[in-house]
């Protein structure tokens, strides 16, 4: 992997924290691929689940099944550990964008 992709799976992993804290009963796969896309990510289930799957187990993400219109999906929330690196990583996020961009 080169260094490129490096760096934008970091930013996706902030932005999956980022929409897995917004409330509600948080985000499934297929949505978040939407969405990722909508901000210039192209990322395919093959990258996405097991990003998901390892923020789970380190305890960052919670999941929650539920089943809508017949099919099974499975909801994606942010955890208390989830929410403190995410708010750690914010104050650093400012700082490099204010440095870089500057």
């Amino acid at each position: 992997m080169d260094i490129l992709n490096e760096f934008v799976l970091g930013f996706i992993k902030i932005h999956l924290l980022h929409h897995a804290g917004e409330g509600g009963k948080g985000f499934c796969g297929v949505d978040m691929m939407k969405e990722l896309k909508r901000h210039g990510y192209t990322v395919g289930p093959g990258t996405l689940y097991p990003m998901l799957h390892k923020m789970e187990k380190g305890g960052y993400l919670t999941r929650q099944k539920a089943v809508e219109g017949g099919r099974m999906r499975i909801y994606y929330r942010i955890t208390p550990k989830g929410r403190k690196a995410l708010e750690g990583i914010k104050p650093k996020i400012d700082e490099l964008v204010s440095e870089v961009l500057a």
